[in-house]
């Protein structure tokens, strides 16, 4: 089943036909290759971590309540960018067997480029992969996107296909309990309060420090130029 809204979670709702019961949330990512970072994307938004995932009977937003799903899917698509260096963004192209009742040779500034018939259209994505993972599995501890409340992947390629995210030596529950609490539990850091949002903060705030160890280690573009640096010099 296909979400009802645009920007409900989650894209698709798997149904046993015979025990509507039995579902599963199955969400349809796609990022592209990092250039300056070898062996790494941009980075998925995993969804939201606000209402309907802390409230887990909440119908906000989402197809069927958070907690009636039996498991939390991601479809990821990567892909690469095409380089069209060899193209302006304003040039525009007009084709002649497709040409609607009226005719334009100059729309504002930008010139129009008649062709005869269209033979192809460059892609503008190429190289394409993918991987099915649980949503836990991939998770970073840090949000997608700075302005929104969505949870971020982690970006290594290899580890995004073996589900070898931030929690995956912590367990799903520790990923639920993380991103339920992103934000809004604080702690007294250097006598100054603080709001928490990195997981070893957290597992120090739980009381866990035990197990810290277990977080799985991402490498960061910056450390990655760090290193790149000391091996030049």
């Amino acid at each position: 089943m296909l979400a009802e809204m645009q920007n409900w979670y989650p894209d698709l709702s798997f149904i046993k036909k015979d025990n509507p019961e039995i579902k599963f949330a199955v969400d349809i990512k796609t990022t592209y290759r990092d250039p300056t970072f070898p062996g790494h994307v941009n980075g998925f938004t995993l969804g939201s971590h606000g209402t309907y995932f802390w409230n887990r009977e909440s119908t906000k937003n989402i197809q069927y309540p958070y907690s009636t799903y039996l498991g939390h899917f991601c479809l990821g698509i990567i892909y690469t960018r095409a380089d069209f260096t060899d193209i302006k963004e304003t040039e525009i192209y007009k084709v002649n067997e497709l040409e609607p009742e009226y005719t334009k040779h100059k729309i504002g500034e930008r010139q129009v480029t008649t062709v005869e018939n269209l033979k192809s259209i460059t892609s503008v994505i190429k190289d394409f992969d993918f991987f099915v993972a649980e949503k836990w599995e991939i998770s970073s501890d840090h949000q997608g996107s700075a302005n929104t409340a969505n949870i971020g992947s982690i970006t290594n390629i290899q580890d995004l296909k073996n589900g070898k995210g931030t929690f995956s030596l912590l367990g799903e529950e520790w990923f639920d309990e993380y991103w339920i609490n992103y934000g809004s539990a604080s702690m007294v850091i250097g006598g100054k309060t603080k709001k928490i949002t990195k997981l070893k903060d957290f597992l120090e705030f739980k009381g866990r420090s035990n197990l810290i160890s277990k977080i799985v280690q991402r490498q960061t573009k910056k450390k990655n130029e760090k290193k790149n640096n000391n091996s030049t010099n």
